[in-house]
């Protein structure tokens, strides 16, 4: 198979997760900055990776890098590219992306020159005057960044993280990708109870279930790549056979409650669609009723951070509730994600560790504490 230069692109502070999957998938890592992950691999990885990542946002395949501090070098080395190999006569090839720290500047100019440099090179390839651009979707994406330049193709199409099972939602859920990096953060094992007391649709308790029981976060969705004439259709099917084999048993146990009776149905549902509906207990309960149960346990949950679902008292109020009832949970582990910079003064402990992470733009502490 042809050896491929790939980026994969994640929420900042995520960017441990994305390379630990790349590793244990085979592939060699290359390089890491904020928020993108580099590595190699074969037309394998196109299928393996998307279908596998779980704290990833996109993969891009990337078809070239070079200097790019002028728009002739930004055409130049775009219409170098043998993009007849990746782009058919009739596909539509739409062209976005993103300038940092570079002498190239201007968004639009760059999608602007890009897009010609590719047309110019198609016209030629396919001895035509008129792309009709009416078949598959081939989404082209520059990245210049302190002025060089990468060209890529985004294999994902819709972002990583809807993984297709969350349906219903209630008013302010966490992405996928980042529960579950918290769930991975707090390592979910087969003899300690997981439980998220503020657990709204689900999403933190599906996805420590879907680590544990080993599901592939892509399993039942699709891509943009499968599309794509240049990636073998039989490497879809091999990826998710392998997936699927993977798989564990549910011989683990995950609480998910809520006060509110409507949201805990939703968390049924969408667990059920995740395939994971038989390993978690939801429940209606108040986290200010939180007790041991006489379990050994982990609380993992994302509380109101006063942004979008209660004003920031009312956060705060929240908060100490919070504290006073986990009190009560002895030799328990907790791990608490918001963007409230006073947390630890409301619920009343200082945390043992904090670990800086972005809910979308959203900048947050993830507090854990280790002993209770």
């Amino acid at each position: 198979m042809t050896k491929m230069k790939f980026a994969a692109t994640c929420l900042f502070g995520l960017e441990k997760f994305v390379g630990e999957t790349i590793d244990m998938l085979g592939y060699k890592r290359l390089e890491t900055i904020e928020g993108r992950v580099y590595f190699e691999g074969d037309e394998s990885a196109v299928a393996r990776c998307n279908i596998n990542f779980r704290c990833a946002e996109k993969l891009f395949i990337i078809l070239d890098e070079f200097e790019a501090t002028t728009f002739d070098a930004l055409f130049e080395g775009t219409k170098a590219i043998p993009w007849e190999k990746y782009i058919g006569k009739n596909d539509a090839f739409p062209v976005k992306g993103h300038c940092i720290k570079s002498a190239l500047h201007s968004i639009p100019d760059c999608q602007r020159i890009v897009k010609k440099a590719i047309v110019d090179k198609l016209y030629k390839a396919y001895k035509t005057d008129f792309l009709p651009e009416t078949k598959a979707k081939i989404q082209i994406e520059f990245f210049i960044l302190r002025d060089k330049a990468a060209i890529m193709i985004d294999t994902s199409g819709a972002g990583l993280y809807k993984r297709g099972y969350r349906q219903g939602t209630n008013d302010a859920p966490i992405r996928e990708t980042l529960a579950a990096a918290l769930a991975l953060i707090s390592r979910p094992r087969n003899d300690v109870l997981f439980w998220d007391p503020l657990c709204g649709s689900g999403t933190i308790p599906i996805e420590a279930a879907m680590i544990l029981k080993n599901v592939a976060p892509g399993i039942n969705r699709s891509f943009a790549a499968e599309e794509f004439d240049f990636i073998p259709k039989h490497l879809w099917d091999e990826a998710r056979s392998e997936a699927k084999n993977a798989e564990r048993e549910c011989n683990f146990e995950i609480w998910g409650s809520d006060i509110d009776p409507e949201v805990i149905e939703l968390a049924r549902e969408n667990a059920s669609r995740a395939g994971v509906g038989d390993c978690i207990n939801f429940f209606v309960a108040d986290v200010a009723d939180i007790e041991t149960h006489g379990k050994r346990g982990t609380v993992v949950c994302n509380p109101p951070y006063g942004e979008r679902l209660m004003d920031v008292a009312d956060a705060e109020r929240l908060y100490r509730v919070m504290g006073k009832a986990m009190k009560r949970l002895e030799n328990w582990q907790l791990y608490v994600i918001t963007s409230n910079e006073y947390f630890e003064k409301h619920f009343g402990r200082t945390a043992d560790k904090k670990r800086k992470l972005y809910n979308g733009m959203l900048k947050c502490n993830y507090y854990q504490y280790y002993k209770n």
